[in-house]
């Protein structure tokens, strides 16, 4: 059996506590693209009613993206973008980016978090929303970074003929970009583990 911390209470833990947790913490780190590609594999056959399933339109987005030269980190927000729908019915896109916010830029980040309410333009008003909700965002800088992002990868990855690269394709991408987080409030923590006895 593992160590373990002996507080039951966060404000009574030690620094010995705290040697034996960030180990650990570490090591989950190091497994996030194992847990993020099974979750991913929740979506497989999940249609939804729509004419692919979950998985194969976040394949078919992240093909598109990668046959047009995007990069890396690009590639997997277009993979992940739609990660949320098994845990967030009303929120699918602030899931994908809880997930992948300390990985990415800020633009990639605004445009995952964003890209419901701009997908809502080719179909919010068959459902009785307005499909100019995105325009409450017009003038921001990522604005058309996000309209772009629909338009070539979104809104065309539904098409069951299409091609949808193998998730395999995908994985060393998405281990290289989580490999390196760009923020968080924990990396410099996370960072000296090991030294002074943490």
């Amino acid at each position: 059996m593992n160590a373990r911390a002996t507080f039951t209470r966060m404000e009574d833990s030690t620094r010995e506590d705290w040697a034996v947790i960030l180990p650990e913490a570490l090591q989950m780190a190091r497994t996030l693209p194992d847990r993020v590609l099974a979750h991913l594999q929740l979506l497989d056959g999940d249609f939804g009613g729509f004419p692919i399933d979950r998985l194969s339109h976040c394949r078919q987005s992240a093909t598109l993206a990668l046959r047009d030269g995007r990069d890396e980190e690009y590639v997997v927000c277009a993979l992940l973008h739609d990660i949320g729908d098994t845990l967030g019915s009303y929120n699918h896109p602030d899931i994908a980016a809880a997930i992948l916010k300390p990985f990415v830029s800020e633009a990639n980040l605004w445009m995952v978090q964003h890209h419901g309410i701009f997908q809502g333009h080719n179909f919010f008003h068959h459902i009785g929303l307005d499909r100019d909700m995105r325009e409450q965002f017009r003038g921001h800088p990522h604005f058309e970074r996000t309209a772009e992002f629909i338009e070539r990868y979104d809104n065309p990855a539904f098409d069951p003929a299409a091609e949808m690269l193998p998730l395999s394709e995908f994985e060393p991408l998405l281990r290289r970009v989580m490999a390196a987080p760009k923020q968080s409030v924990y990396m410099a923590a996370m960072a000296g583990e090991g030294k002074d006895g943490c």
